[in-house]
């Protein structure tokens, strides 16, 4: 068995910085793109409904068709990505979408007279934005970014299919050439679930920190 996880782990550790770091990445790329579109679906009629098809494409199509048709068209318009770009564009784009959904939510939660309370004592629209607004938002939409990001994880496993070594796509090499897709297949599922042990402690941490932070 040890000679086993010798031929396995390696390779699968390395896909695993690339799950890691497409992941990551793609949820920092997104995080911009998806605060702009919870804005715009609060905007006028024109640009949310600009937003609402953004949101209904990229949420109500599967992620292995958006990210086949990001990495084959793009070289149409003369814009030949990386696989890994690729990947972590399509996936960045997939994201925004549903994190915005999170960020509206998370913004509408907060009790209208708060705002216009700071408004009554002079605050401007922006400091009552990161004074009163986003502290309380952060809190109430980190488990639901903690759960987008496993989600995003787990999505990750389908960029194998554009050539990106990932942790599927190790385990998949290491399958075929070492003749052992059962521990081969078996380290990736640990892996994956590891990360998403991983993702929720480091939340279970941060809503206790603003927690403590919230009662000060």
């Amino acid at each position: 068995m040890n000679r086993a996880l010798a031929d396995v782990w390696p390779p699968l550790l390395d896909g695993l910085v690339t799950t890691v770091t497409v992941s990551f990445s793609a949820l920092l790329l997104g995080a911009p793109l998806a605060i702009l579109l919870a804005a715009a679906s609060r905007g006028g009629k024109v640009v949310s409904r600009a937003a609402g098809l953004y949101l209904s494409f990229w949420r109500g199509t599967p992620i292995l068709v958006q990210l086949l048709i990001v990495f084959y068209f793009l070289p149409f318009l003369g814009l030949a990505l990386e696989p890994a770009v690729a990947a972590t564009l399509a996936l960045a784009l997939n994201t925004a979408a549903f994190q915005s959904e999170i960020y509206r939510a998370g913004l509408q939660a907060i009790p209208q007279g708060e705002i216009e309370a700071a408004e009554m004592l002079g605050l401007s629209a922006s400091q009552t934005f990161f004074r009163i607004e986003a502290p309380q938002a952060v809190r109430l939409m980190l488990p639901a970014l903690v759960g987008e990001m496993q989600a995003l994880v787990k999505n990750s496993s389908l960029v194998s299919v554009i050539a990106v070594t990932d942790i599927a796509r190790r385990a998949q090499q290491v399958a075929a050439s070492t003749f052992r897709p059962l521990e081969a297949y078996a380290s990736a599922l640990l892996f994956y679930v590891t990360i998403g042990a991983v993702l929720a402690y480091i939340g279970l941490l941060l809503e206790r920190h603003l927690a403590r932070r919230a009662k000060r």
